[in-house]
């Protein structure tokens, strides 16, 4: 199998994952849906996946010379478990503001102004600086993976973002159920198992660093035997 293909297929369950992400997105992509209707939450969902591609790319250039430098070395494994762990936590501790998020959805946007909507997608996701610090954990995550190799990186990311997407639109056509069942309290957990799995990911990944770190260093004791 063509391994593009095999980096997409791989890529959109991971979107698919991602999506169950609790922010003030959510909440104001349901609250479109059930509002304005399908085609504005669609238009609006892809002004959201746009600021997402934009991070995207902002963090990959941004950390390129560093990922070059850093590939297959451990310290590569602990810098993307520091942040994973970091944005898990913040994940668990903060409580999302519901009532802030729904008095936000209030800003009247007429129905069929489709560029109005795809605005405000953008704007609600990009103002989000912790949007830009879970891309750049994963981009220094899974660039490493896919050899650096740009083609690669992009399929694999534009497949986190179908997948994304795909389920977006699945909330977008069950909007009124979800929106009647998102209570405070639960989301609240949603998040909190989100950031315990986020936390778990980022000491997996420390952990990793140190088990190639003492593999490296086994290896090089073996070379310096044998030149000496």
């Amino acid at each position: 199998m063509n391994i593009y293909i095999q980096d997409l297929l791989k890529a959109i369950p991971l979107g698919i994952s991602l999506s169950f992400l609790i922010g003030p997105v959510f909440f104001v992509l349901l609250e479109t849906a059930a509002t304005k209707g399908v085609r504005a939450s669609i238009v609006l969902d892809f002004g959201v996946i746009f600021a997402d591609a934009v991070f995207i790319a902002i963090a990959f250039l941004g950390s390129y010379k560093l990922l070059a430098q850093l590939t297959h070395h451990p310290a590569l494994y602990g810098l993307g478990g520091m942040i994973m762990m970091v944005y898990g936590m913040i994940t668990i501790i903060r409580k999302p503001k519901v009532e802030t998020l729904e008095n936000q959805t209030e800003i009247e946007i007429p129905k069929n102004n489709y560029l109005g909507l795809f605005v405000k997608g953008f704007l609600l996701n990009f103002i989000n600086i912790g949007v830009l610090a879970f891309w750049l954990a994963m981009i220094v995550i899974f660039s490493p993976k896919l050899e650096l190799n740009t083609y690669r990186i992009a399929i694999f990311f534009g497949g986190i973002l179908l997948g994304y997407f795909l389920m977006d639109l699945v909330k977008i056509l069950l909007a009124k159920q979800f929106k009647s069942k998102m209570t405070p309290n639960r989301v609240v957990k949603i998040r909190k198992i989100i950031g315990i799995v986020l936390l778990i990911a980022g000491i997996y990944l420390i952990y990793e660093g140190f088990a190639e770190d003492k593999k490296l260093g086994i290896n090089n004791t073996i070379e310096h035997f044998k030149e000496s």
